[in-house]
């Protein structure tokens, strides 16, 4: 049996994947263990930055909260706190979905059991795992709730996918893909869009026959794009790039707080929450990553077919009461600032075309980070 713990409905956490750069060159650095020994010595960060598989990664882990205001506060505090440690080290902190330049093979993996055994079994593709991003997770105050909403969400992962779209170089190429991350991370085995399933004793069947035949050891192995959690009773959405801001990542927290609430709300009013064919799905994750903000969605069972950010637009004015409840009301109105000063695919892309180079696109992220959106 998978069982599912108890959590308060629509509850927060969220985890943040930060890159360990040096200051001078730009160039990611393999020194998240200096880093997270002077975390182990401030009190105030305890639990709130951890390592993550490779050495230049750190991840900024959230409480739990009730509003993304209160996520804000979290991870800002800690964010601070964070630099304060990094700017004495002489490192600088970015969030995208992949380094523009940076390459995959010099990179060290952290001296862990588990990390080891997945490099093993996943060889080549495994170490191309240079990427970073966003995880949300959202408190489901019903075992049977999971699965329902698992699938309503499949809807929006285009949605997310282009806003938070911030991978268009790779190893020094520009690849002309919003976001590349997401066709590098569905390559390991388990991770990518995850089945449809009617029944949790379905997902507890499928869990146990992959620990049958050893494809996972350990739940947390299966890496869907959004998965249940059930050890903390989330839905963890895993969709999302780095997000370079503060901002982007409390647009999508609201964005995604707001989507499950209202099917949990229409879940508890006997309603059937819509879905789509597998395959809609598999060519609207692609489309996204390759077309990002420019995307034309699948947006129904029907096949109907719009400009994503013209969804996103209805979406924002359709949730606007949910999130007046939720207190998120300005966060969630924060999603249409993608579509006025562009994804961070669009702004790393504009900045490479302005300048030919690559570090300065390094230092446009370096400096969103510490400065936010640009106005």
């Amino acid at each position: 049996m998978v069982d599912f713990a108890r959590s308060d409905r629509s509850t927060l956490g969220v985890e943040w994947e930060l890159a360990l750069l040096d200051s001078e060159t730009l160039d990611l650095v393999p020194r998240a263990s200096e880093v997270l020994d002077a975390v182990a010595a401030d009190p105030g960060l305890e639990n709130r930055v951890v390592g993550e598989m490779l050495t230049n990664t750190v991840e900024v882990v959230s409480g739990v909260h009730r509003t993304v205001g209160g996520i804000r506060g979290d991870l800002g505090s800690a964010v601070d706190d964070l630099r304060a440690i990094t700017d004495d080290l002489g490192i600088s902190l970015l969030s995208a979905g992949t380094h523009p330049f940076s390459r995959w093979a010099d990179q060290q993996v952290t001296d862990k059991e588990r990390y080891a055994e997945l490099i093993n079994r996943t060889q080549w593709w495994g170490r191309h795992m240079l990427i970073f991003g966003v995880h949300t997770h959202v408190g489901i105050d019903d075992r049977d709730k999971v699965l329902p909403i698992m699938g309503a969400l499949l809807g929006y992962v285009p949605h997310l996918q282009a806003v938070s779209a911030s991978s268009p170089f790779w190893a020094g190429e520009n690849t002309a893909y919003a976001s590349n991350r997401a066709m590098l991370f569905q390559q390991l085995p388990t991770a990518g869009l995850p089945y449809q399933f009617d029944s949790w004793t379905d997902y507890e069947r499928y869990v146990a026959d992959m620990l049958t035949t050893g494809v996972i050891d350990h739940l947390n192995e299966i890496r869907w794009d959004i998965r249940p959690s059930p050890g903390w009773g989330t839905i963890e959405v895993r969709v999302c790039d780095g997000m370079p801001t503060l901002d982007e990542v409390c647009a999508v927290t609201a964005f995604v707080q707001c989507l499950v609430d209202d099917f949990s709300d229409r879940l508890d009013r006997g309603e059937t929450l819509p879905t789509m064919p597998d395959w809609f799905h598999v060519e609207n994750k692609w489309r996204a990553a390759r077309y990002g903000m420019e995307a034309i969605i699948i947006e129904n069972a029907e096949a109907r077919e719009r400009v994503v950010t013209t969804v996103i637009a209805e979406e924002v004015e359709r949730l606007a009461p949910v999130a007046e409840r939720l207190e998120c009301a300005s966060e969630l109105q924060d999603m249409l600032r993608f579509a006025e000063v562009g994804a961070s695919y669009q702004r790393q892309v504009a900045e490479h075309e302005r300048t030919g180079d690559l570090r300065a696109v390094a230092r446009q992220l370096c400096e969103e980070f510490t400065g936010g959106l640009p106005r």
